[in-house]
């Protein structure tokens, strides 16, 4: 299978076709999210309260990442493999950060990294660019500045924070990131965004459907999550289905049915 490539997401967007993105932390969901047609797998720090047990993202290790993403990109996919940049490594010098993300790329085998952070970080997401690692963008929400935020939030709500957005967008795509997603942004916001950007993709999550592109939480989609986001939707009801399964098959095993007696 062909691998999607940086210009054939950059290609998406001129060409006005949405993208797909979709989170995965291991080889067997990368496998699914790739035969069902996703552009992007996203290796998300959300690994930590989704599948790791931590309330929020900011635990997160990389040695964590690092063995997920690989993890996704051995499956052999054909969507492009991006790996998050997990909690404070945005504030690394510019020498560290390169070297870090060259390991996510050599070590785990992904296309690219995602960081978050806007127009202060433009500086070293150029550096990056410029060794030849594909960036992704992350603006509005970031989960990594939970604790500086007191919460989640939605961005985009006054005049002041619209302008700083767009700034922010403007300065990663001049940077040279060929994505940025938009997280919890005010739709009309998001919109102007995405209309501003001339050659990077935007990538809204419960931002509205202004965007280029899309990404949803692998476990929210499959209705695997305790608690989902109101914006995502839940394409089936995972829990129930595969607890159902579980709960089937421990039956089986106590009521002595599994495995069948020897005829």
């Amino acid at each position: 299978m062909k691998k999607i490539t940086v210009k054939d997401i950059l290609s998406k967007k001129s060409g006005g076709e949405k993208i797909a993105m979709v989170t995965a932390y291991d080889a067997i969901f990368a496998r699914l999210a790739d035969a069902a047609g996703a552009d992007m797998i996203l290796v998300g720090d959300s690994v930590g309260n989704t599948v790791l047990g931590f309330e929020n993202t900011v635990p997160v290790t990389v040695d964590m990442m690092l063995h997920h993403a690989g993890a996704v990109a051995r499956a052999n996919t054909g969507a492009l493999v991006v790996a998050d940049l997990p909690f404070a490594t945005a504030a690394l010098p510019v020498a560290e950060l390169v070297q870090l993300c060259a390991r996510f790329m050599r070590e785990a085998g992904v296309q690219a990294v995602k960081i978050e952070g806007g127009a202060k970080i433009a500086g070293k997401v150029a550096a990056l660019t410029e060794a030849g690692i594909p960036v992704v963008g992350h603006i509005g929400l970031q989960p990594q500045q939970v604790f500086k935020l007191g919460g989640y939030r939605s961005f985009g709500k006054t005049e002041e924070e619209t302008a700083s957005l767009v700034e922010d967008a403007k300065a990663l795509e001049e940077a040279g990131t060929f994505c940025i997603v938009l997280e919890a942004v005010k739709h009309g916001v998001a919109r102007e965004i995405t209309t501003s950007l001339r050659r990077a993709a935007s990538i809204g999550i419960g931002s509205g459907p202004g965007c280029d592109g899309q990404v949803l939480v692998l476990t929210d989609i499959l209705g695997l999550s305790a608690a989902a986001p109101k914006f995502a939707k839940r394409y089936v009801d995972g829990a129930k289905i595969l607890g159902g399964a579980l709960s089937a098959y421990v039956s089986e095993v106590k009521g002595g049915i599994f495995p069948p007696k020897e005829s």
